[in-house]
């Protein structure tokens, strides 16, 4: 890519690609500011304060404004735009002429729910900011639900209340943001030249691959080099590069080194998917357990303690990095599988039902529970004479639905939830 120099004169026009909000303000400030800095957040700001009235395009300013305005020199704002563009904030185009000009085009910063979702910008949150900051900033965000069931909805609808009319369609903006754009430093051409020829054909190096590298590579902390010895491992007898085993081989170097897994498999059910406050019966209680244990926690608490078997642990990445189930479907997957399977995690027999949830678009931990109790209802009409002998998970008793606890019921409870610890 040419060179480009930044001068004081060089011309800029900012453009609003989205609808940009109070609320994404604060976003930028808490979730992207630890990861991007104060530079680049100001950057943003002071670009969205160049906007017109209505919020759609500004004049034509130099960069000496955003200095004076900035108070930093051209490299730090080129920097700041950078880590911008990195991120999906914004997009950056360049006309070369006697004075350049720039096209800077700004996009929404991503909801906290899909933030908190994404599987990389949530890990290098967690990374800047450690655990401790990192719990405490989720708290802000966190949705207050209430318990609806004893009241009765009267909402009006639109058409109960306005007479229908005719109008034309409005060609206007909608909310915007870019796909997260990784900085990478990964050489494919050295990959590409290092693999002998005749092994492999470059041909395979395609998007797609390039993006599960990059990601790789990012999320496992991999340079070049390590790529390189992971691909030649990974080579398929057809001369492609098997994903999977890609995959495998980058977890199994990162615990290696590190000991553990990426911190995905450390969180807890998100706040927009977890039940509403207010059930106090017992199902509502083990519908608790479920959404506020990490999956690593709940396995280990199966393990009496102990830390899980590193076989059972990459299982668990694969079930939350690779087929993105939400962490309460896991814990309730895993708990189904070992009431199920006499108490062992059968990779083979995790995976054919993981499979299935995933495509069954489970989200929730009730989701979840209620689809294994559907799907072994089934399997029990086929093998009646099987179904007293099957042990099944305790909530699988729709009693527990209808029974709220009192103080009386405290230690019976405590009993119960002895297999959620």
């Amino acid at each position: 890519m040419k060179l480009i120099t930044l001068l004081p004169a060089d011309k800029y026009v900012v453009i609003n690609k989205t609808i940009l909000t109070e609320i994404d303000k604060k976003n930028l400030i808490n979730l992207y500011e630890p990861i991007i800095g104060f530079s680049a957040i100001s950057l943003y700001l002071t670009l969205w304060s160049d906007l017109d009235r209505l919020e759609i395009m500004s004049k034509d300013f130099n960069h000496h404004h955003l200095m004076s305005i900035l108070k930093c020199d051209l490299d730090t704002i080129r920097l700041a735009r950078e880590s911008l563009e990195a991120v999906g904030l914004m997009k950056t185009y360049y006309k070369e002429g006697d004075i350049n000009s720039y096209v800077y085009e700004l996009y929404s910063p991503l909801s906290a729910v899909e933030f908190f979702n994404n599987p990389i910008l949530n890990i290098v949150l967690y990374n800047n900011i450690g655990e401790i900051e990192y719990n405490e900033l989720k708290k802000i965000y966190k949705k207050v639900n209430i318990d609806l069931k004893d009241y009765t909805e009267i909402t009006k609808t639109l058409n109960e209340t306005f007479e229908s009319t005719t109008m034309g369609v409005i060609d206007a903006r909608e909310r915007e943001t870019l796909p997260l754009n990784i900085k990478s430093d990964i050489d494919f051409d050295l990959i590409i030249s290092s693999i002998p020829k005749g092994i492999i054909n470059e041909k395979v190096f395609n998007k797609k691959l390039k993006e599960l590298i990059i990601n790789i590579s990012f999320i496992y902390n991999l340079d070049t080099l390590k790529i390189i010895e992971l691909i030649r491992t990974s080579i398929n007898d057809k001369g492609s590069i098997d994903k999977e085993t890609l995959r495998k081989n980058a977890r199994k170097y990162y615990q290696f080194n590190n000991g553990t897994l990426p911190t995905l498999i450390y969180r807890t059910q998100p706040e927009y998917l977890k039940k509403p406050l207010g059930d106090n019966s017992k199902k509502g209680r083990i519908i608790a357990v479920f959404e506020n244990t990490s999956p690593y926690d709940f396995l280990k608490n199966k393990y009496g303690g102990t830390n899980p078997a590193p076989r059972d642990l990459k299982l668990l990445e694969f079930l939350i990095i690779d087929l993105e189930l939400q962490p309460a479907v896991v814990n309730v997957l895993i708990d189904y599988v070992l009431k199920k399977n006499n108490n062992k995690l059968s990779t083979n027999y995790v995976e054919a039902i993981a499979g299935q949830w995933k495509r069954a678009g489970l989200k929730t931990a009730q989701e979840a529970m209620s689809f294994a109790e559907k799907e072994h209802k089934k399997m029990s009409k086929k093998k009646e004479y099987k179904q007293k002998e099957e042990k099944v998970p305790i909530w699988f008793d729709k009693q527990i639905e209808k029974e709220s606890v009192s103080d009386e019921e405290a230690q019976e409870l405590e009993e119960l939830f002895k297999e959620f610890r």
